[in-house]
């Protein structure tokens, strides 16, 4: 995020590269970056002439370069945008001789989400000496949740941990699909206020009582009664509620408290950071450490990976309830 800053203030200063390659798994920054350079390198009057968007999937690198090659009308630069440049990625080492002595009166943008460039290649380092390379990764689910609050604090606005935790659980770290639903909330709720969850429920559709996140909570604490009613609701709602998923989050969280047991360092903030999961959710796996000794961790990761695989309809023919059950039975006993 500090590179993206970095990157917005120079352009703002007036120190604008002729080439921008914004590569990346993470294309939420792809489109910030290139949405900023649309909209604040050209004035209004230029933008007419001046400014062309291109796509890789209709377009060739001679194209590209031939449109890079025009002089700007009745302006002091051009903008060249290709989006979906990842389209071209059999063919961008082409572009190499336009690297070598670019127009500086172009500002040439490529968009190659889900996809990098290998950084020994001649075109890789052109790139890096004569304009900007920006690598957008991924980022873990633990991190996530402070992006969240970076995001909204940015815009005067706060989280709740659980409204967090929720947005993070039902759509994962696609920060595109989350920062939708922020905008929403935000035009609904007046700055200054904090997201809670029953904002996310009411607002977004997700429920704060029935949900993986409370789901584990459950189980960690071995409260049958509250797991067992959660496993209700999602038979009820399978839609929303898939087997598959809840399976997948129901592994990963014992596989972390397997892991817990082996660690010698139980420093909250290293465990943390072990864990790959937010220091708030640590009390969850404190609770679920002393209710589930190692070798019980252990059978119930084993009987997950059965459940899963008959979740997915190989070797029996049971119904989600019926499966849900099942996995319930197998972690309480």
């Amino acid at each position: 995020m500090d590179e993206v800053v970095k990157i917005v203030n120079d352009i703002k200063a007036g120190n604008i590269k002729p080439i921008y390659f914004l590569m990346g798994e993470e294309p939420y920054y792809i489109d910030k970056l290139s949405d900023f350079i649309e909209q604040n390198v050209l004035s209004e009057e230029e933008k007419g002439f001046n400014q062309t968007v291109l796509y890789g999937r209709d377009v060739t690198i001679d194209d590209i370069v031939s449109t890079a090659k025009r002089y700007p009308m009745m302006a002091e630069r051009q903008v060249v945008i290709v989006k979906e440049a990842q389209e071209l990625s059999r063919t961008i080492d082409k572009i190499e001789s336009y690297l070598e002595n670019p127009m500086e009166s172009t500002v040439l943008v490529f968009c190659y989400k889900y996809k990098t460039l290998d950084k020994r290649k001649k075109a890789t380092k052109l790139l890096a000496q004569k304009g900007i390379v920006y690598e957008s990764k991924k980022l873990y689910e633990n991190q996530v949740g402070d992006w969240i609050k970076r995001v909204l604090a940015g815009k005067k606005y706060s989280i709740e941990p659980k409204a967090a935790a929720m947005l993070v659980e039902f759509l994962g770290t696609d920060l595109s699909k989350i920062n939708n639903e922020l905008e929403k909330l935000q035009i609904i709720l007046p700055a200054g206020s904090t997201i809670n969850p029953q904002h996310i429920e009411e607002n977004i559709g997700f429920s704060k009582d029935f949900n993986n996140f409370e789901l584990l909570k459950a189980l960690g604490s071995r409260n049958q009664a509250k797991a067992f009613h959660i496993a209700h609701y999602f038979s009820e709602n399978p839609k929303a509620n898939p087997l598959v998923v809840t399976t997948g989050i129901v592994f990963g969280f014992f596989v972390k408290v397997l892991k817990y047991h082996g660690l010698k360092d139980k420093n909250p903030k290293n465990v943390a950071v072990a864990l790959g999961i937010s220091t708030y959710f640590l009390n969850d796996y404190d609770v679920a450490l002393k209710n589930y000794p190692m070798k019980k961790v252990s059978q119930i990761i084993t009987s997950l990976r059965k459940i899963d695989v008959k979740s997915k309809g190989v070797g029996a023919n049971l119904s989600q309830a019926d499966l849900l059950k099942e996995m319930l039975y197998t972690i309480f006993n």
